[in-house]
């Protein structure tokens, strides 16, 4: 039976690792059978803290930014790969980015004929309807999507908007929103699980057919929304999650830091718990994990680890540049390191490649989440993809 260890990467704490740990072990298990998955939480142990309660941290005053609908850029200047992903990341860093470019060309108002239902009116019995339903709906987004709702509904913006499209565009418009909210507060909350494209475009379809919607192929002009909104805003996700990247008060910072000046113990751990397994062992790692795992690798042989599987992994980018702990460039990678699988997303600003630094001894192999940065960052295991490339090789 082979044992699959699974080692997190930075900013991983419970209850979230449960979680990460129990979706990798799913994901593996559904193809193939018989394989034990043996969880490696490190950060319990190893993982950093601030001991005084975050007394070195200065205060950081919020940045303001000018709202969209103030300068939004013309069609077509957001540089996007074809599939949207520039313009979700403009939807993450502001999910009523859409509502306030419609509102913007709204057409002037008129008086309605008596009776005449107000476009907003309708849209908002139909939130009511899907608030009635909790998070269900979205699910597979995480929790947050009742909040969503209400929170759209009593948008100030939803009134202009509901004016300036016809009902179908709006309800495409409005789950755009909805599934956008959900996927930024988890990212806020630096959830180890962001899901892929795929998966949050057919939520995303799913609350459109909610909203009113008829099934998908009706998006229509909406599509240059997107664009407008990609141009004038899209470098603003990064800056939305600038705290969760560099400042020492996020876990993930304070994580890599610690461990590039004490990683010993680490270390010492995962050989201890590697002893004890039968072999063959695959190391299947996220992030910092796989830069532990190739640190402990290299430092002493174990034979019982057949394989090395790297996500999104910082290690070849530390060996070039000289700050790996293990092996100092150039030296080649020791004989007795396993094979070694790195898989990177090229929208995932935080993975790197192999192959060119160790020739033959590294397969790097592409995975597309359809997620822009950061978000990319946490979407592997959420991936078919990557399970199905990760089991091909297991021994």
């Amino acid at each position: 039976m082979t044992a699959v260890v699974f080692i997190h990467g930075t900013g991983v704490r419970e209850p979230g690792f449960s979680k990460l740990a129990g979706r990798v072990a799913a994901g593996l298990t559904a193809l193939r059978d018989g394989l034990r998955i043996v969880p490696y939480y490190w950060a319990g142990a190893h993982g950093a803290t601030l001991a005084a309660g975050g007394a070195s941290l200065p205060a950081h005053p919020g940045a303001t930014v000018r709202g969209l609908a103030e300068s939004p850029a013309g069609p077509g200047t957001g540089a996007d790969s074809g599939d949207g992903t520039a313009a979700w990341a403009a939807l993450y860093a502001d999910p009523y980015a859409e509502l306030a470019l419609a509102a913007a060309g709204r057409a002037p108002v008129v008086e309605r004929p008596p009776g005449t239902v107000v476009p907003q009116h309708r849209l908002q019995a139909q939130l009511a309807a899907l608030a009635a339903q909790g998070d269900a709906p979205a699910a597979e987004l995480g929790p947050g999507l009742a909040r969503a709702v209400t929170d759209l509904a009593a948008h100030p913006l939803l009134g202009p908007a509901a004016d300036a499209l016809d009902p179908d565009d709006l309800a495409v418009l409005a789950a755009r929103s909805l599934t956008a909210r959900v996927i930024a507060d988890a990212l806020d909350a630096d959830a180890p699980l962001v899901p892929v494209g795929d998966l949050r475009d057919a939520v995303a379809d799913r609350l459109a057919v909610a909203l009113g919607a008829p099934p998908r192929g009706t998006e229509r002009g909406l599509r240059s929304l997107l664009l407008r909104t990609a141009g004038s805003a899209a470098s603003r996700a990064v800056v939305r999650r600038r705290r969760a990247l560099t400042e020492a008060a996020h876990p993930a910072a304070g994580d890599i830091l610690r461990y590039l000046s004490r990683g010993e113990a680490v270390r010492a751990d995962l050989r201890s718990l590697v002893a004890g397994l039968e072999p063959p062992v695959a190391l299947v790692c996220h992030s910092l994990g796989g830069i532990i795992a190739l640190d402990t690798l290299i430092a002493d042989p174990l034979p019982q680890v057949r394989l090395l599987v790297t996500a999104g992994s910082q290690g070849p980018f530390l060996y070039e540049s000289g700050s790996l702990p293990t092996l100092e460039h150039p030296a080649p990678l020791p004989p007795h390191v396993p094979a070694w699988l790195n898989l990177y997303d090229p929208r995932d600003l935080l993975s790197y490649l192999g192959a060119g630094l160790f020739p033959g001894r590294v397969t790097d192999i592409a995975v597309d989440s359809r997620q822009p940065f950061p978000a990319a960052h946490s979407a592997y295991w959420t991936n078919p993809e990557v399970y199905r490339h990760i089991v091909d090789r297991l021994p």
